[in-house]
């Protein structure tokens, strides 16, 4: 079996969870528990870490099995085929996910932000980002006085 991400109607992560399990699919949604404030009270509220974003764990010939749950948009690609989500990465999220949360936001990368290498031959060296493209971006590493292109392994 595999782990694919699945992508809902907005605000049906829940449902869609809910109704996938409940038709013997196992089932991860991400939830975090955050903390809101209003004028009168603080309350803890869980929502989803990934809006939009279910992750199912199927066999390949059973992945059409999902479109029978009221909600189901469709499933996340990257190159043309479903994306795949390896086991340990669904582990280290239910991992981390064990605390409270007072804010989280998710933000896509973006051309002129800064970020950290951290594996490879430039381990620990800090990039500019200069291009984002579908499988590949690419960096201003200032430090080395040079570019540096990271393209997506195409894992099949």
């Amino acid at each position: 079996m595999t782990w694919f991400a699945l992508y809902t109607k907005p605000k049906y992560e829940k449902k869609v969870a809910d109704r996938l399990e409940k038709s013997g699919i196992e089932v991860y949604c991400p939830m975090v528990t955050q903390i809101k404030q209003w004028s009168d009270r603080k309350k803890k509220v869980e929502t989803p870490l990934i809006p939009s974003y279910v992750f199912v764990n199927i066999e390949e010939k059973n992945r059409n099995d999902v479109f029978d749950i009221p909600g189901v948009v469709r499933y996340l690609f990257w190159l043309g085929k479903p994306a795949i989500v390896r086991e340990n990465e669904i582990l280290a999220l239910k991992e981390s996910l064990k605390e409270t949360f007072s804010a989280v936001e998710i933000f896509p990368y973006k051309k002129g932000d800064s970020i950290n290498i951290s594996e490879g031959p430039f381990k620990g060296k800090e990039g500019i980002i200069k291009q984002v493209g579908k499988n590949r971006m690419q960096l201003v590493l200032k430090e080395l006085g040079m570019l540096i292109t990271l393209t997506k392994e195409d894992r099949k």
